[in-house]
């Protein structure tokens, strides 16, 4: 019976996808394994659900009837989960998810372990990279991503809010360099400060600002004198009095209280990378994940600032 429902899922999911790979994809499987199983149900079957090409798969008659069914049976039964679950109070189960290093140790890690403490029966598999992981690929239920989003047919997502970004240097720094009052002013000064910024494998990034009348995107290709792939050093760099660097407000908020960074300038337009929770899209979110989302949802926007 289970390979039955297996073979009905799959089929389903390839109509609702367009594809075999699409819906391996969704169902978190090969594609070699969704063609196995679409082929045993049309043996047992006696009938073929696709007209198959190189280039393209479309329903028969009867595979547009036999649809038309399994939808309606699957839904039935996506019900009956919801309500079972719908009785359950405690998320349970293991929730695999994967997060940017920094950010994540600093900002989601306390949020979850929160959360571990109230659900007994919450169990999570925590990964801290900056590499952006194929949730489908590497099973991970949820992620959480900085930036703009890929278009994906086969993800789903939630915003959580934006990472605001701020010009920051220690105040000595500024004391001896001079204290730009606008982005126009930073870059036509440029040559006599000294800049630190993040950077990775693939080259350095340029900083991203909003032009202070129009809101309009701009960049700054920095002349970074010290460029690494940890923010943490990057502000360790301007806190040291080694230059400006540009980081994001929740990681610069203590050394700012403790007096060793100052805000260079306040930005008529601010800029942030926006925030989502991002998973591989579902018939029905374990308890477990949506747990998890909303509570990211109604934490993480405190601790990020609004504008």
């Amino acid at each position: 019976m289970n390979e039955r429902l297996q073979g009905i899922e799959a089929f389903v999911a390839a109509v609702e996808a367009g594809s075999f790979a699409l819906a391996a994809a969704r169902l978190h499987r090969t594609r070699s394994a969704v063609g196995k199983g679409i082929a045993r149900l049309e043996q047992r079957l006696g009938v073929r659900l696709f007209h198959r090409t190189t280039r393209s798969q479309s329903l028969t008659d009867d595979g547009q009837a036999y649809y038309e069914r399994c939808r309606r049976a699957l839904a039935e039964l996506d019900a009956a989960d919801a309500a079972v679950e719908a009785g359950r109070h405690e998320p349970v189960g293991t929730l695999r998810m994967s997060m940017p290093a920094l950010f994540g140790r600093a900002c989601v890690a306390p949020v979850l372990l929160g959360l571990a403490r109230e659900h007994i029966g919450l169990r999570l598999d925590l990964h801290f990279s900056d590499r952006r992981v194929d949730l489908v690929e590497e099973r991970i239920d949820l992620a959480i991503r900085s930036g703009v989003l890929d278009d994906s047919s086969t993800l789903a997502a939630r915003p959580l809010g934006h990472q605001w970004m701020g010009l920051y240097a220690a105040p000595d720094y500024l004391a001896r360099h001079g204290r730009p009052a606008s982005w126009a002013a930073l870059q036509a000064e440029a040559p006599r400060h000294a800049f630190a910024s993040y950077g990775r494998d693939d080259g350095l990034k340029p900083w991203h600002y909003r032009d202070d009348a129009t809101g309009e995107p701009r960049t700054f290709a920095v002349p970074a004198r010290v460029r690494c792939d940890s923010l943490e050093v990057v502000a360790a760099t301007a806190a040291a009095g080694l230059g400006i660097a540009r980081l994001p407000e929740w990681l610069a908020a203590e050394p700012v209280a403790a007096g060793t960074l100052v805000k260079v300038f306040d930005e008529a337009r601010p800029f942030g990378y926006e925030l989502h929770a991002v998973w591989p899209q579902a018939r029905a979110l374990p308890r477990r994940t949506r747990i998890v989302i909303d509570a990211l949802a109604a934490q993480l926007p405190a601790l990020l600032g609004t504008r």
